[in-house]
């Protein structure tokens, strides 16, 4: 190396040798924001139901199929629940009971896709409450609930209208009570 690198060399060992030895000064800390005011949660907003019955929301639950010693039944409800709605074959009388939990006096409409009807009700006198309608084994309104599209919908006054599905167990039971 030569002697004339040297102030050049000393130049650039000093420069770095003096960076190294500033402190660094850190950024300063961008502040906090400012809090957010709490907002209110909304309120859920409440659907009213559809003008077609075939859009209102379908009831949790779903259909069972047993058979006993008076015959057979499809009964809706919530898994280990008592169901909210019972199709009873009395293979005896060849009668058919729709009934429905509760114990409102009022009439069962029953609601498929071809046809509408109401029924009277009587109550079961058992417990938990039902009412019940009976019908005869023949009855065509049991042949429009076992084929209605989708779903059929129970309304009665006085209670929450259950949207079940037109599952075959509708169609076993009302088979049951004709064989």
């Amino acid at each position: 190396m030569s002697t004339r690198s040297w102030p050049r060399l000393f130049s650039v060992l000093a420069s770095a040798l003096a960076a190294a030895c500033v402190p660094q000064v850190a950024p300063e800390p961008t502040p906090a924001p400012p809090p957010v005011a709490a907002r209110p949660t909304p309120r859920p907003v409440v659907q009213p139901l559809a003008d077609d019955w075939r859009d209102w929301p379908p009831t949790p639950g779903t259909w069972t199929y047993r058979q006993d010693g008076r015959g057979s039944l499809a009964l809706f409800g919530p898994a280990g629940g008592d169901a909210l709605l019972t199709l009873r074959c009395d293979r005896a009388a060849r009668r058919m009971y729709v009934s429905r939990s509760g114990s409102a006096a009022a009439p069962l409409v029953i609601r498929t896709t071809s046809t509408t009807r109401q029924l009277a009700v009587q109550p079961t006198g058992g417990t938990p409450p039902y009412v019940a309608a009976a019908l005869a084994a023949d009855d065509r309104l049991l042949d429009a609930m076992a084929f209605s599209r989708g779903h059929i919908a129970v309304e009665q006054q006085g209670t929450a209208t259950l949207v079940v599905p037109a599952w075959a167990e509708i169609g076993r039971v009302t088979e049951d009570c004709r064989g």
